[in-house]
């Protein structure tokens, strides 16, 4: 298995097994940048993690964009108004036009993912 970004030192072993090959919720993230950094504590974690994804948020609400080099980019798509389907009646209904946010992976990431 490939190891997953910033994690070039660290093996399967080292963080419990729900974190590698399933998905990851924030206080795993936390987890494991607590068990990087043990001189910092879980509170100045949490408080980096927030802030990380915090500046993300203003930049994409403010219309802007966010370029992580070696990871990738996030920024908002506009989605036109349409007329969509409620699956459980069947009933029409119009969907307004709506900005939504997307993740373009960079070089580095999709060779990651890619290596067999």
């Amino acid at each position: 298995m490939a190891v997953p970004p910033g994690m070039a030192q660290s093996s399967p072993g080292q963080y419990p097994s729900a974190l590698w090959g399933s998905g990851m919720i924030r206080s795993e993230l936390v987890q494991m940048l607590s068990t990087d950094n043990p001189e910092l504590s879980a509170r100045e974690i949490e408080q980096i993690v927030d802030t990380f994804f915090e500046q993300i948020t203003f930049r994409l609400v403010a219309n802007g964009r966010v370029e992580l080099r070696g990871f990738g980019a996030f920024s908002t798509r506009e989605r036109e108004a349409r007329v969509g389907r409620n699956p459980r009646t069947g009933e029409t209904v119009d969907v307004q036009a709506k900005r939504v946010p997307y993740f373009k992976p960079g070089k580095e990431m999709r060779v990651r993912l890619n290596m067999s």
